[in-house]
């Protein structure tokens, strides 16, 4: 039987510099939500297959990874984290006061039938406010997605608004069957706006409501198109949705982050279980959203508790390809590295111990064979800050690796200036 020894497709590894930045990345994003209030929760990798079932419209049941327990009962390997928090509240926050402002990182598992160049496991970043259903939440989410993206580097973004009910109601005007409804949605989606004339015009719907889909690649855009929404709303339920934009807008305006909003009519969000305000986040050079998020106000009623909630969920690893592309550098954590020889561990070992102690990264390799040239390479291969090299019984040389600038110290164990200046 062959060894394979590489990954399946769609999953791969991440280790050195890559893994670090990762790291880092999603350690300033959960710093974000923090200074929002939000709390860690960890829900499990697998879950009842029944927490993702058709009713609550997350990807399709053949796309999951699916497995039995012992017990015969089918499990699900997570393919979208919000069921799972929904879940976790519906059970556990009975005598929890509400809202809940909660916040997670785990990885994601979809068996695309096409693979397409997308990720089969992909780690979801995100937040949730549970039992809140004002258009403040709604603002206070989108507030912190703009925060936390600025804080990553990224200038060059845009969230994309919509609403649910704005799309769903023109869509329940058609009088189409469900089928047809599912297919006009992923035509919407991949912006086939053409396509969607043709089945509406084939299915015989009256010309005014062609008239209303024909419009909706023009309701995109700033603040304006909202009152060109207002004019081409047809039912109560539309005109409802475009007048919680507007209040959005203008709370989004109190948050100064207007800049980065533009406005989507035609978006109704990937899943099923959205209900009112949708909104996506692009950056140029990708073709998928770093940023998914909307509200899901029955979400959690399916699990015994009637709540509304609102959440995002930000694709780090697709954040991350941006961030790259754009040429933004995701900071890591200051990490040097010390190479002694045999006779100078017993100088090297307690420097490293101090600097450690002090709260420094330090890694201690031995020289051997390795020339001074290679070490450096090393050192910049492991995205090191400095490289001292203890060499001598008496001196070491520090080499800055950021700025390539070389200079001596003196040290030993009992010299507190020498060990202080190491430290810088």
């Amino acid at each position: 039987m062959e060894n394979k020894l590489h990954t399946p497709e769609g999953v791969r590894d991440i280790y050195n510099v890559e893994c670090k930045k990762k790291l880092a990345l999603q350690e300033k994003l959960l710093n974000t939500l923090y200074l929002f209030g939000y709390q860690d929760i960890q829900t499990p990798t697998f879950e009842y297959l029944d927490v993702f079932r058709k009713e609550i419209g997350v990807d399709p049941i053949k796309d999951l990874y699916k497995f039995f327990d012992h017990e015969g009962e089918i499990l699900a390997m997570r393919p979208d984290i919000t069921p799972s928090v929904a879940r976790a509240v519906a059970t556990l926050f009975d005598d929890e006061d509400l809202p809940a402002r909660l916040c997670y990182v785990g990885n994601t598992f979809i068996n695309h039938s096409s693979y397409q160049g997308r990720l089969k496991e992909s780690t979801q970043l995100g937040a949730e406010l549970i039992g809140d259903d004002s258009v403040e939440a709604d603002a206070e989410m989108i507030a912190m997605v703009v925060a936390g993206l600025k804080r990553t580097g990224l200038t060059d973004f845009q969230v994309n608004i919509g609403h649910v009910d704005f799309i769903d109601s023109l869509l329940v005007a058609t009088k189409l069957e469900d089928d047809t409804v599912d297919e006009i949605r992923h035509l919407l989606a991949n912006r086939n706006y053409f396509a969607v004339e043709d089945i509406l015009i084939q299915n015989k719907v009256k010309k005014d409501m062609v008239s209303v889909f024909k419009a909706l690649p023009e309701l995109n855009g700033g603040q304006d198109i909202l009152t060109r929404a207002a004019e081409i709303a047809t039912t109560k339920r539309s005109k409802k949705a475009i007048v919680r934009l507007l209040k959005l807008y203008s709370l989004l305006a109190e948050y100064r982050v207007e800049k980065y909003v533009n406005f989507d009519l035609s978006i109704s969000g990937k899943y099923g279980y959205y209900s009112g305000v949708v909104f996506r986040a692009y950056t140029p050079g990708t073709g998928e959203a770093i940023v998914r998020g909307g509200r899901y106000d029955h979400l959690l009623s399916i699990f015994g508790k009637d709540c509304p909630s609102v959440g995002f969920a930000i694709i780090v690893d697709y954040l991350l390809s941006a961030l790259l592309r754009h040429g933004i550098d995701v900071k890591t954590r200051e990490t040097n590295v010390i190479v002694y020889t045999k006779d100078t561990l017993k100088k090297a070992l307690p420097m490293a111990m101090d600097l450690r102690a002090k709260g420094k990264y330090i890694e201690l390799i031995r020289q051997d064979s390795k020339t001074e040239e290679e070490l450096v390479e090393y050192g910049i291969r492991k995205d090191a800050n400095n490289l001292f090299l203890y060499f001598k019984p008496d001196r070491a040389r520090i080499i800055d690796l950021v700025t390539g600038v070389e200079r001596e110290i003196a040290y030993g164990t009992e010299d507190k200036e020498d060990t202080e200046d190491a430290e810088e």
